[in-house]
């Protein structure tokens, strides 16, 4: 499994903070952008992540894991910028998420996974939540962040950018847009909503990118 790590993120909406890149084979199957509307399909991202895919770029696992080791204390860093979490057939692989929660202790790593919330699958996003590294669980819609959310996980969801987002989910869940796409002067660095397992609110981003239109063709009216 090829990960690359970029120490220090040029990207004004994530800010100067370490973010990495896994290779394309950890997205699951089931992820329904993966053919239409993807983020990280095209633009420089892209191609970057090609290269990570291939193998030109990154280091393998171990690399990833030592590099998070290597952290200060409580630093702030973003898991997958592209990429999912490695897993056999859907199912996350539980050996290499546990690698990387306990080099994450003592740092404040947050990610995101469009797995499915198979038992077996949320029992290893709750326990990596728990000890402090924040797997936010990606979905395409308000009631699939309810439910989400009814299973103990953070949730974020994808809104379609045409249409007004409610304040509220239909669990009444309260609904915040991502800070960093409302604001010009708020980053992942200073917002950290994404990074706080325990926040008790959906995070809501917008369709985005040179796709957004494939995004809202493909979420519900």
């Amino acid at each position: 499994m090829r990960v690359h790590i970029t120490r220090k993120s040029s990207n004004k909406k994530t800010g100067p903070i370490p973010v990495t890149t896994t290779e394309s084979s950890s997205c699951p199957p089931s992820c329904p952008f993966i053919n239409a509307g993807c983020y990280a399909k095209s633009g420089p991202l892209a191609l970057h992540w090609r290269r990570v895919s291939s193998g030109e770029r990154g280091t393998d696992w171990q690399g990833l894991c030592d590099f998070v080791q290597s952290l200060p204390d409580q630093q702030l860093w973003r898991h997958n910028q592209a990429g999912d979490l490695p897993h056999h057939h859907g199912v996350i692989d539980h050996a290499l998420l546990a690698h990387l929660v306990v080099a994450n202790t003592g740092r404040r790593g947050f990610t995101y996974t469009h797995h499915t919330l198979s038992p077996e699958n949320v029992s290893m996003l709750t326990r990596s939540n728990r000890q402090g590294f924040t797997v936010n669980a990606s979905t395409e819609s308000l009631d699939r962040a309810d439910h989400a959310m009814s299973l103990g996980l953070p949730a974020v969801t994808v809104v379609r950018n045409d249409q007004p987002v409610p304040k509220r989910s239909p669990a009444g869940n309260r609904v915040v847009v991502c800070p960093a796409q409302t604001r010009s002067d708020v980053a992942c660095a200073d917002c950290q909503l994404c990074s706080k397992a325990d926040r008790g609110c959906i995070v809501a981003f917008l369709a985005h990118g040179t796709q957004a239109k494939k995004v809202n063709a493909a979420l519900p009216q």
